[in-house]
C-alpha cells in the first residue's frame, strides 16, 4: 500500500515516467540451538524442545539450528504465515511458489493499485504464479526438506517443530553436499550455513554465516510470539572453520564500486542515468554531494514488491530510483545509486537531494508477512555506516520512514506515501543500530519519546486487504492519538491530510492520528493513565498506564512561536528565500502547508538547516546548481511527519523551561 519504490517525482522536476511491472520474488531460511532452560508454566511448551528433538534426529548441534533460526525469524513461528520472501515458520522455509498463489488469489479480491495511489496510474501487476523452474532454490527449500524429512509440506509450514525438523534436515544435506561429518562441534558447521542461507555468492553466504556464529557467541534469550521462553547460551570463544566455504561452489559477487561496510554482502546494481524522449532523462540526477551540500537524512522504505521484480524497475530509465535494496532473505544489499548523486525515492525533492534512501523487500499492510533478522541486521549495518560516514544523527528525526517525509506542497499531503508502516519494528532496529530509545529524563523534562512493546502493543488497523475491513491483530510500532482521553473520543485530525474535513481513520494507510516508536514530543498535559502531546497544532492524547507505558521521558530544546506572535506556518520544505536565487534558475516558492502552530505549543528540534534548494532538471549537469540561502529553518517533529519552521517565526528553548 502506498509503496516506496513507486514514488511519483516532485515539483519542479517534470518526467514522464511509465510504470512498469513488479514481477518475481525472494525468500530465506536457516536455524540453531543450546541447552533448553525449564519451560515456563504458564506458556505452551515445546519449541525449545523441538530444536532439541531436531537436533538428534538429524546430527545438527542444538546451537548451530538454534542459530539459524533465530537470524531468519527470532524463533517467531508467526502462526504459520509466510514472510515477506514466501518463507514459513522459525526456520523461514521457503515456499514462495505456493505463497505467491495464495497472495495471487487474496489480491484479486482489492484494489487494483497494491501501493493504494489512485493520484497515478496503477503499476501493471501479475497474478500469475511462476511455475518451480522459474523460482531460485532459495525460494522453494521447505518442498525439499518435506522430501529429506518424509513430512506434508503443509505440515512445514503450519507446524513448527516439523518446520524445526526441516531445517535441521537442510543443515545435515548441505553439511554431507560439504564433504564434512555429521559433527557435534559448531564450529564444524561454517560451510553448511553458509550453504543454507540459499544465497548464490560466496558474499553474502559468507555474511549469512557471520551473523548466524555472532548470535551463538554472544547467546541469545527471549520469549516468542507463542509466549515460549527460548534460549541460546553464549559460546563465547566460538572459532568456526570458514574455509568450508570454499567448497560450496558459489559465484563471485560484483562488488566493484559499491559503497557498503565489510560486515555486509554488497552488489553494484545500477540505475541507468539516460536521455530519452523529447526533454526527458532518467532515473536519478547526478550530483556531488556530500561537497555540494549535506547528506542529512536516510529514508528507509518498503518495496511494495519482489526483490527480482523491484530491480527490474530501478534499472528502467523511465522509472524512479533509490540508492539500495536489501533482500529479505539473506540480507543481501544492492546498490543503485551513488551516495553523491541524487535518487528520486522521497516524494519531496528537497528530501531527496538532502538524503539516502533504501528499499527493503517487503509489504507495509501485510503484518503477517514478515521481516527477516538477517534483513534488519543488514539495513542496521548499512545505515550505521552511511551514518558515520556522512555525520547523519541516529535519530528519528534523520532516520526517517518514507511515512515521516512531510509533502512539500499541501496538495501533495494527501498522496505521501505510508511505508514502511505501523508493523516496522523502529524499536528492535535502534538496539541494532546501537542506539537504543530509553528514559533520559525524569517527569519534568518535558518530553516524551514514544517507545511501546511492539509484541504487547496491537491497535486496530482496517484496510490491509479491503477498505474497512479489519487488519489481522499484530504488533506496532505506533500509538493513537484522541482529542481528549478517552478511547471513544474522535481521533486528532489532520487537515493537510483530510483537506476537505474529514476525521482521521484507523486505515493503515491513515497517518494522520499516529505517533511512531522513537519519535519525541513536547509534554502538553496529563490526566490519569493518559498523556497528551502537541501534535499538528493540537493538544493529542495517548493511553499510557505507568505499569504498561507506551512512551519514556526525554528532555531536549523546542520550538515555540516569538512572542506577540498568535501562530506561524510550517512548510514541507526548506527553500531559500527569493533574492537567493541566482539569474538562470527559477525560484522555487516558500509556500506554507496547510497547518499552523499556535502561540504556547512546544515542538522537538530535530536539526537546524538553512535554505537550500538543488536545481537539475536537465540531462547535461552544466547548468546543476545548489542555492543556499540566509535563511535558517528548524526541522521539527510536528505530526506523524517531519516539518521545517523558519527560525525568524521561532524561539528555541529547553524543554524543561
Amino acid at each position: 500500500m502506498r509503496g516506496s519504490a513507486i514514488a511519483p517525482h516532485t515539483p519542479g522536476h517534470r518526467r514522464t515516467l511509465r510504470t512498469a511491472g513488479a514481477v518475481a520474488s525472494a525468500a530465506l531460511l536457516l536455524p540453531l540451538l543450546g541447552a533448553a532452560p525449564a519451560p515456563r508454566q504458564d506458556t505452551p511448551v515445546g519449541l525449545q524442545n523441538a530444536f532439541v528433538a531436531a537436533s538428534a534426529r538429524y546430527h545438527v548441534p542444538q546451537s548451530v539450528l538454534l542459530g539459524v533460526s533465530y537470524l531468519q525469524s527470532r524463533w517467531d513461528t508467526h502462526g504459520g504465515a509466510p514472510s515477506v520472501a514466501g518463507g514459513y515458520g522459525p526456520m523461514h522455509l521457503t515456499d514462495a511458489r505456493t505463497a505467491m498463489a495464495t497472495e495471487a488469489a487474496h489480491r484479486s479480491e482489492g484494489a487494483d493499485d497494491a501501493r493504494g495511489d489512485q493520484a497515478r496510474p496503477a503499476l501493471v501487476t501479475t497474478t500469475e504464479v511462476p511455475v518451480d523452474a522459474q523460482l531460485p532454490a532459495r525460494l522453494k527449500t521447505l518442498p525439499r526438506a518435506a522430501a529429506l524429512t518424509g513430512l506434508p509440506a503443509e505440515r512445514l509450514r503450519t507446524d513448527p517443530a516439523a518446520n524445526i525438523a526441516g531445517g535441521a534436515a537442510l543443515l545435515a544435506a548441505a553439511q554431507r553436499h560439504l564433504g564434512e561429518p555429521l559433527s557435534a562441534d559448531p564450529a564444524d558447521w561454517y560451510g553448511a550455513v553458509a550453504e543454507f542461507s540459499g544465497a548464490d555468492d560466496s558474499a553474502t553466504a559468507a555474511s549469512y554465516a557471520n551473523d548466524v556464529f555472532a548470535v551463538l557467541r554472544e547467546g541469545e534469550q527471549r520469549t516468542t510470539d507463542t509466549g515460549e521462553d527460548v534460549r541460546l547460551p553464549a559460546e563465547p570463544d566460538l572459532a568456526p572453520d570458514t574455509s568450508q566455504l570454499g567448497r560450496a561452489g558459489l559465484r563471485t559477487a560484483d562488488a566493484d564500486g559499491t559503497e557498503c561496510p565489510r560486515s555486509v554482502s554488497c552488489e553494484w546494481v545500477p540505475a541507468p542515468y539516460a536521455q530519452f524522449g523529447d526533454n526527458d532523462y532518467g532515473n536519478h540526477d547526478l550530483g556531488d554531494r556530500p561537497v555540494s551540500q549535506r547528506i542529512r537524512y536516510i529514508v528507509v522504505h518498503d518495496t511494495e514488491g519482489r526483490w527480482d521484480g523491484v530491480l527490474k524497475l530501478v534499472q528502467d530509465p523511465t522509472y524512479v530510483s533509490w540508492n539500495y535494496t536489501v533482500r529479505s532473505t539473506d540480507g543481501l544489499i544492492a546498490q543503485h545509486v551513488k551516495a553523491k548523486d541524487v535518487a528520486w525515492h522521497a516524494g519531496n525533492w528537497y528530501v531527496n537531494a538532502t538524503s539516502v534512501g533504501i528499499e527493503h523487500e517487503g509489504f507495509l499492510a501485510s503484518p503477517d508477512a514478515w521481516y527477516t533478522e538477517a534483513m534488519y541486521r543488514a539495513s542496521a549495518r548499512l545505515v550505521r555506516y552511511l551514518a558515520g560516514k556522512y555525520g547523519i544523527p541516529l535519530d528519528r528525526q534523520h532516520i526517517l520512514g518514507h511515512d515521516n517525509v512531510p509533502g512539500p506542497t499541501a496538495s501533495y499531503i494527501p498522496g505521501m506515501h505510508t511505508d514502511p508502516g505501523p508493523y516496522w519494528d523502529w524499536r528492535h532496529y535502534f538496539e541494532l543500530l546501537g542506539r537504543p530509545f530509553h528514559a533520559t529524563a525524569g517527569p519534568r523534562g518535558g518530553l516524551v519519546t514514544i517507545l511501546p512493546d511492539y509484541a504487547a502493543n496491537q491497535p486496530r488497523y482496517t484496510g490491509c486487504t479491503t477498505a474497512g475491513e479489519p487488519c489481522p491483530a499484530h504488533g506496532s510500532s505506533e500509538v493513537r492519538l484522541y482529542s481528549a482521553p478517552d478511547e471513544s473520543a474522535t481521533l486528532i485530525k489532520d487537515i493537510g491530510l483530510h483537506p476537505a474535513g474529514g476525521d482521521s481513520t484507523i486505515d493503515v494507510n491513515d497517518v494522520g492520528s499516529r505517533a511512531a516508536t522513537g519519535q519525541r514530543y513536547a509534554v502538553a498535559d496529563r490526566d490519569g493513565d493518559w498523556t497528551a502531546v502537541w501534535y499538528l497544532g493540537q493538544k493529542a492524547w495517548f493511553r499510557n498506564p505507568p505499569r504498561q507505558p507506551v512512551a519514556v521521558y526525554a528532555s531536549g530544546f523546542v520550538v515555540t512561536p516569538r512572542d506577540g506572535l498568535t501562530d506561524i506556518p510550517v512548510y514541507g520544505r526548506a527553500y531559500p528565500e527569493r533574492e537567493a536565487y541566482p539569474q538562470g534558475v527559477p525560484v522555487q516558492s516558500v509556500s506554507p502547508l496547510p497547518y499552523r502552530l499556535p502561540a504556547g505549543q512546544r515542538y522537538v528540534i530535530g536539526d537546524v538547516v538553512p535554505g537550500e534548494y538543488f536545481y537539475s532538471t536537465t540531462f547535461t549537469t552544466d547548468s546543476h546548481r545548489v542555492v543556499v540561502g540566509k535563511d535558517l529553518y528548524y526541522e521539527i517533529q510536528f505530526g506523524h511527519r517531519v516539518a521545517f519552521v523558519r527560525a525568524a517565526d521561532v524561539r528555541g528553548v529547553p524543554s524543561a523551561s
